[in-house]
């Protein structure tokens, strides 16, 4: 007998439970990303006015991806609603590209995971999310192809336009620095954008005008000297002078900017920028103006504060209101490879109180389940650091037996072509509502049930032909069924088993 026959018969187009990761679940995305929610839900997601914090632990398959995707539905559709009132969605889900430049920057032994992690500070994070939140408006602004842009916040011309003089330059030095953009060249990209903002200054090219300007003129010296015939010759020292005093300007300017290139380039060790392109940007603006703003050349978090205060008056400008980082799949990067230990190197700078609880900016941690036992190991320093008690912290994603069976019947609701039989429905009479609660209640996340039930599915098909099939799940194959998905979920849970 086959799966797509049982369903058939119960006017279910397709197998609610085939797919188990959130990031690839359709079903989810199409018809249950607006009905279905953890009770936690409006405690994380929090109002889309007032950004806030909000940390969660759940073990693996809990819903915490599921959760990132509500999220950023959810304020797409505020944004919409809202086009003068937008939030900015940053997703600091993939730690692998900043920790790989991270570690390119360490020698020796330091390239040891654990030697590496151990220098990532709250700066390095920082950085990280600027990369993403940089790029993505520029990606918007430009309207880029194949863009990093989270969908939902729109950028208008009209709204480009009501930037001045002193906030172009700032997301030209912002570009500078944090663009991360692979579609083109760093020269190409920055040169666009500067010609959209429609950011230009003559006191930048003095410099390299005078020099220009001292050349000509000794050059029409010479030749005018020798031409003439009748005037004495200068020396040819007096000719080098004059073009080393006319260059000098520029030579200054050239050598502070490249040394300030180093610096970004020493201390934004996460980015993918190199010295020289980085450099001959800095030449387009003038020195002033350079020395006056505040640039990431030290190993501190008082420049980052100012580059992200800056970016953020620069969001208000295009009626963008407030920024949402949603930290996702800490257990993830190879560089950590599912360690509690070395994910906890990698997520304690961020705990930090004034980084959590800047006006108009709201960090979402989704974090495995393991880390909250670091947390209850911590001293006093680190809580009054952290202030966790004041960053809507749920210590566990936890499920009930019943919300669980909601969650199964949202998804076989959400492929039905009518009405949606119960997930009692597909059992026989014998398993009582009571005892598909109980075995809901051992199966703990959404992932876990999702596979138990699809395992169900195939072992219950496979006892039937299509010539004699059964339509109702007998009690023998479901205790059987479950007897083992249990034992093997604890193997997982043990770590001796794939899950």
């Amino acid at each position: 007998m086959k799966i797509h026959q049982f369903l058939e018969h119960y006017g279910i187009q397709s197998n609610p439970f085939a797919v188990e990761d959130a990031q690839t679940d359709t079903v989810f995305k199409s018809g249950c990303i607006d009905t279905t929610y953890h009770p936690s839900w409006q405690k994380v997601y929090g109002d889309p006015q007032d950004p806030s914090t909000s940390i969660v632990f759940g073990e693996k398959g809990a819903g915490k991806t599921a959760m990132r995707l509500q999220i950023v539905d959810h304020i797409a559709r505020y944004n919409r609603e809202n086009p003068t009132q937008q939030i900015y969605v940053i997703e600091y889900d993939d730690f692998n590209p900043y920790l790989d430049r991270f570690r390119e920057h360490q020698i020796g032994r330091s390239r040891r995971p654990d030697r590496t992690l151990k220098r990532w500070m709250l700066w390095d994070h920082m950085d990280a999310i600027l990369m993403i939140g940089v790029t993505s408006l520029i990606d918007r602004i430009l309207a880029t192809r194949n863009s990093m842009a989270t969908p939902g916040c729109d950028i208008s011309d009209s709204s480009v336009a009501k930037l001045d003089q002193n906030q172009a330059r700032d997301l030209l030095l912002l570009a500078a620095c944090y663009d991360e953009s692979t579609t083109e060249t760093f020269k190409t990209r920055w040169s666009a954008l500067r010609k959209k903002l429609g950011f230009w200054s003559l006191q930048a090219w003095a410099a390299f005008s005078l020099g220009v300007a001292t050349t000509i003129g000794c050059i029409a010296v010479f030749t005018s000297l020798m031409i003439s015939a009748k005037t004495p010759y200068f020396p040819w020292w007096v000719y080098l002078i004059a073009f080393i005093v006319g260059w000098m300007p520029w030579l200054v300017k050239a050598l502070r900017a490249t040394w300030k290139a180093h610096r970004i380039y020493r201390n934004v060790k996460v980015s993918n920028h190199e010295r020289i392109p980085l450099a001959r940007t800095l030449m387009t603006f003038p020195m002033s103006d350079l020395s006056s703003q505040p640039l990431p050349m030290h190993p501190r978090t008082d420049d980052r504060y100012a580059m992200l205060n800056k970016f953020s008056g620069i969001l208000r400008s295009l009626d963008v209101t407030g920024i949402i980082v949603i930290v996702d799949r800490v257990d993830e990067p190879h560089l950590i490879n599912g360690s509690p230990e070395l994910m906890k190197l990698l997520l304690w700078p961020m705990l930090d109180n004034k980084f959590l609880k800047q006006s108009g900016f709201g960090v979402k941690l989704l974090l495995p389940i393991e880390l909250q036992q670091f947390i209850e190991r911590e001293n006093k320093e680190f809580y009054q650091r952290a202030r966790l008690d004041k960053q809507n912290m749920i210590p566990s994603l936890q499920w009930t037996s019943e919300a669980l069976y909601d969650v199964a019947s949202a998804r076989i609701q959400a492929v039905s072509d009518g009405k949606a039989p119960s997930v009692q429905d597909l059992f026989d009479e014998s398993i009582s509502k009571q005892r598909i609660f109980e075995a809901f209640r051992q199966l703990r996340v959404p992932r876990h049930l999702f596979k138990f039930l699809y395992r169900l599915l195939v072992a219950h098909c496979n006892n039937y032909t299509d010539q004699e099939p059964s339509y109702k799940i007998s009690s023998q194959t479901f205790e059987s069924t479950l007897a083992i998905y249990l034992r093997e979920q604890d193997a997982f849970d043990r770590g001796l088993g794939a899950g």
